[in-house]
């Protein structure tokens, strides 16, 4: 989901560099206790990198072989074609030491051509949101979130899409979404702008996890300045059948500030997770308010080991019919006293000396200048 912010942006280099970090597989249960934040580093703004301009990065996720990290970008082809990079991220003395771009990928259609941009053909423009690599088959997935545009004329429905593609962007196959993801003309199914922004692969790659952003249409509300039991669905697919096989309620938290004028715009939701082991996930709540620059972040450990499969239960309206998942808070970045943009992606990293996993989130900036492209540097503190 894409909102605009007003900060000064902080120009650094970008440099290529080395890192000594101890590499180990990113699919072991991990016991998360806590999150300690280490580093911020910003990308400058109008980045230039293979005759594309890098920003709207909207997932990391990281390839523990190769030590460099996917980022996808959700520029829906209106400035560059609909791409990914690669990048490494060096960290020294526990800080972002430096952060180079090694290589930029077009993403293709079943065609084998690149996507357009609504000007030319808005029937068939993607908006990437998250992106995940699957070290066994060397492959990608991503998500478009669709578009869901009600006009007196004509409306534009397009569901959103689960696509897997080889590492240089071209398409393999797809996702097959349940009834419930389907984008509709009437008050049900998704919400415009809040659909599939989170994915993580599971049970040792066995499983793929997505979630919509906010509250589908017959799911309640959205989240609002007081509690509402505002209700998003995470889904759990068989990655070998490709079919939905559970889906789980996990209710938000409250809009954390109140906008100013009073009848601004306020949003919060999930634009990311990430699966750590044992049924828990790292659960990345973004809230923003007009008139405050930063968004709130909060990073919750969330477990659905005992929530309901509310796969056939058509509304989460009555709380009563299911259980949603277990959630705790590990992290609110407002109080950590930094600027925290719009942040969209977060990934494991490489272990620091002292044997704690790095956690790094990355912010989408929307292409704006008065936007920062963050990538932030945390610490996963076990018990």
């Amino acid at each position: 989901m894409k909102y605009t912010l007003s900060t000064l942006l902080l120009i650094i280099s970008i440099t290529i560099s080395c890192t000594s970090i101890k590499q180990t597989a990113v699919q072991a249960p991990l016991d998360a206790s806590s999150l300690v934040y280490l580093d911020t580093y910003t990308i400058p703004n109008n980045f230039q990198f293979m005759q594309t301009t890098v920003g709207g990065l909207s997932s990391i996720d990281y390839d523990v072989k190769k030590n460099q990290y996917y980022l996808i970008s959700d520029d829906r082809s209106a400035i560059n074609p609909a791409r990914f990079y690669t990048a490494t991220i060096a960290i020294k003395n526990n800080k972002i030491d430096t952060v180079a771009f090694i290589s930029r990928s077009f993403l293709q259609d079943n065609n084998g051509k690149t996507y357009p941009s609504t000007k030319t053909d808005p029937t068939q423009t993607p908006d990437p949101e998250s992106m995940r690599y699957h070290p066994g088959l060397n492959q990608l997935v991503w998500s478009s979130e669709g578009e869901r545009s009600i006009r007196p004329k004509e409306s534009i429905l397009i569901n959103p899409a689960v696509y897997f593609i080889d590492t240089n962007g071209v398409w393999k196959d797809s996702l097959q979404l349940p009834a419930n993801l389907y984008m509709s003309l009437i008050e049900k199914g998704p919400r415009q702008n809040g659909v599939l922004e989170g994915m993580s692969y599971a049970d040792q790659y066995r499983t793929l996890m997505l979630n919509v952003e906010e509250p589908l249409q017959e799911d309640g509300p959205r989240a609002d300045l007081q509690p509402n039991k505002a209700m998003i669905r995470f889904f759990a697919f068989d990655t070998k059948t490709k079919k939905c096989i559970k889906q789980y309620a996990y209710e938000l938290d409250p809009v954390a500030h109140q906008p100013n004028p009073s009848n601004g715009f306020i949003v919060n939701g999930v634009p990311e997770f990430l699966w750590i082991g044992n049924n828990q996930l790292l659960v990345l709540e973004r809230s923003f308010s007009t008139g405050r620059l930063p968004c709130t972040i909060k990073i919750y450990l969330a477990d659905y080991g005992a929530a309901s499969d509310v796969t056939n239960i058509a509304t989460l309206k009555d709380t009563a019919l299911y259980q949603p998942m277990k959630k705790t808070l590990l992290i609110n970045m407002d109080q950590l006293g930094i600027f925290t943009d719009n942040i969209e992606g977060i990934s494991l990293g490489p272990l620091l000396p002292n044997g704690n996993r790095t956690v790094l989130l990355v912010a989408d900036n929307n292409f704006s200048p008065l936007q920062r492209s963050q990538i932030i540097l945390m610490a996963l503190k076990t018990k």
